[in-house]
Order: structure tokens, then C-alpha cells, then sequence
């Protein structure tokens, strides 16, 4: 329990780190934003920038500032910086994960990772593989992006490290013949979570998604009391870009959860908040750097208080109670 808690706090130790350009940024323009005396039309137009300019998306800024509105005329404040706290919690309120998220990982279960080449999707199986064996759990590999060489050569190079057993065949083999045998594998040996690499092709949606049509069949047909779940890669640094390859993705096949990678290199840590927002799909785990332990489950008060951490964050209760003793 102890050993729990010791990586908690040092994993949110490494989030602060990792989103330091992101709460930087922010930070200058909430300073600024802040030194108005009323909340104002230039006082939205300017909040309304900064929220953008950390990549949290038109749609999930307009949503923002739609409910701080509702709360300054409720709370009757007039004053800007009274309603610092207010933004900072409406935004930790567009993020949300289920309490069975991550029910998968105690189920028998085959986990359909997808995502446009050089997103760090091979590193993140590598990273999970290793965490679930850390745990106790049967784990196996399957390397089904049998397009690029290199991928299957990663993904050889990742089950070494993490001790893990690897399905592969050769480079330009049938997929879906990867996936068979992968699946017939799990069973045979009892495999807790069977971790499957896809090919990240979005260029031609018909082919992509008919072959994540035809895996899923399979999995169906030969390991139906096997829980199915998709997982889609993002690459934080690219902002609106990852936005988009989500909604791209979605379109064709369904996910359960997303994880955002390389986010220790972005100065639009927003995204985060602006994917999960805007597809109503919960952002799952986060990636703040190389080592296995720095892809973490994500935690969206952990994930705000890291990106606001120069801010001592009152509570809307703290604050209605402020605005009732100013009246």
C-alpha cells in the first residue's frame, strides 16, 4: 500500500513536470486574465483565448465559458479574479472516468490497441504489458501491424523487456491470421490480457475498417467469453491533429478509451481535456516519458491540479460560501 502511494505522488510529481510548457503558458494568460477588475466582454474574449491556445478545443471552450457564465450570474460575482477557482473546476468537470474503466484488466481480455504510425502505440503495449505482468497477470503479445517491418521488430524488441511472449509472423503477412493464432494462444495458455498492435492507416477507411471488422469477428468466433477492448493512441504534441485522428478512428470502428502520449512535450496539455469533452470517450492513460512507469492510469484531478499546480484551487462550495458572506 505504501509502495502504491510512493508511486502516486512521484508519478504526479513527473505529471507537474511533464506539463510544466502547458501550465506556463496558461499561467502568464490567467495572470493577465486576472488583473481585470470586472468580468466583462473583453474578460470572455480573453479567457476564450487562452483555453483555445492550450488546444482545449472551440467546442469544449464555448462550453466553458457557456457554464461560467450560468455560475457568475447564479453566484452573483462581479469581479474577475472571484471566479479564478470557478474555471479551474468547470474544467476539471469536462473530464470523467467511469469507476469501470478499468474493469478489463481483471477480465479475461483482448485489447485492440489502434493509432496512426508514430504515435507510440507499440511503446505503450510494450509499457502496459509490463505493468499488467508487474501485477501478477498472464500476458501475452500479438503483433498484427504486419505492414511496416520496424513495428514488428519493436514490438519483439518490447516483449524481451517486459518478459512477455510475442505472436508475430512475417512482414506483409494476413493480419487477421495473426490475430487467429494470437487468439488461440490466450487460450491455450490461460492468458489474462492478450495485447494486440493494429496497423494505423487512415488513408483508406474501408480497408482499415474492415480489417478491425474481421479481427473483432474473430475474437468473437473463437474466443466469444473473451471481454473485447479498443484502445486508440494519441500523440499529445499534435494537438488538434490528435483530435481529429479520433474522430477519424471512431467513424469506423468503436473505442473504449484513449491514451495520450509524449504529453511532458506539448504546450497543449488541453487536449486531454478537450478529446475526452468533445467524443465522449474517457481518456484511460497518460504518457509524461520513456520509462515503463511514466504511462500511467489517468486521473482528472490529478491531471487539473498538475496543470493549474501554481493555483491554490478552492472548491465550489468554498466559493459560493465567499460569495454568500460578501452579499
Amino acid at each position: 500500500m505504501q509502495e502504491e502511494v510512493k508511486e502516486k505522488k512521484g508519478f504526479f510529481k513527473r505529471l507537474k513536470e511533464g506539463l510544466s510548457k502547458t501550465r506556463n503558458s496558461i499561467a502568464d494568460s490567467f495572470a493577465n486574465l486576472f488583473k481585470a477588475t470586472e468580468i466583462d466582454d473583453d474578460f470572455y474574449d480573453e479567457l476564450e483565448e487562452t483555453l483555445i491556445m492550450s488546444d482545449m478545443g472551440y467546442e469544449t471552450t464555448e462550453r466553458i465559458i457557456d457554464d461560467l457564465k450560468d455560475k457568475v450570474k447564479e453566484m452573483k460575482l462581479k469581479e474577475a479574479d472571484a471566479c479564478r477557482d470557478l474555471i479551474i473546476n468547470i474544467i476539471r468537470d469536462q473530464m470523467s472516468v467511469d469507476e469501470n474503466a478499468y474493469d478489463f484488466e481483471n477480465k479475461k481480455t483482448v485489447v485492440l490497441v489502434i493509432g496512426v504510425n508514430g504515435v507510440g502505440k507499440t511503446t505503450s503495449i510494450g509499457k502496459l504489458a509490463a505493468q499488467y505482468k508487474s501485477q501478477g497477470k498472464k500476458v501475452l503479445m500479438a503483433a498484427a501491424d504486419t505492414f511496416r517491418a520496424a513495428a514488428i521488430d519493436q514490438l519483439k524488441t518490447w516483449s524481451n523487456r517486459a518478459g512477455v511472449d510475442i505472436i508475430a509472423q512475417n512482414e506483409g503477412a494476413d493480419p487477421s491470421a495473426v490475430v487467429y493464432d494470437a487468439v488461440a494462444a490466450a487460450k491455450a495458455r490461460n492468458t489474462d490480457i492478450l495485447l494486440i498492435d493494429t496497423a494505423g492507416r487512415l488513408h483508406n477507411k474501408k480497408n482499415l475498417m474492415d480489417e478491425l471488422a474481421k479481427m473483432r469477428r474473430i475474437i468473437s468466433k473463437e474466443y466469444p467469453e473473451a471481454n473485447v477492448e479498443s484502445l486508440i493512441v494519441l500523440d499529445g504534441t499534435t494537438g488538434q491533429n490528435a483530435l481529429e485522428q479520433a474522430r477519424q478512428f471512431s467513424s469506423v470502428t468503436e473505442i473504449n478509451g484513449i491514451i495520450i502520449t509524449k504529453l511532458d512535450g506539448t504546450a497543449k496539455g488541453g487536449i486531454a481535456i478537450a478529446i475526452q469533452a468533445e467524443l465522449n470517450v474517457p481518456v484511460k492513460y497518460i504518457g509524461i516519458g520513456e520509462k515503463i512507469e511514466d504511462l500511467q492510469k489517468f486521473d482528472p484531478n490529478n491531471y487539473v491540479n498538475a496543470l493549474f499546480a501554481d493555483f491554490d484551487i478552492k472548491s465550489d462550495i468554498e466559493m459560493i460560501i465567499e460569495s454568500q458572506g460578501d452579499k
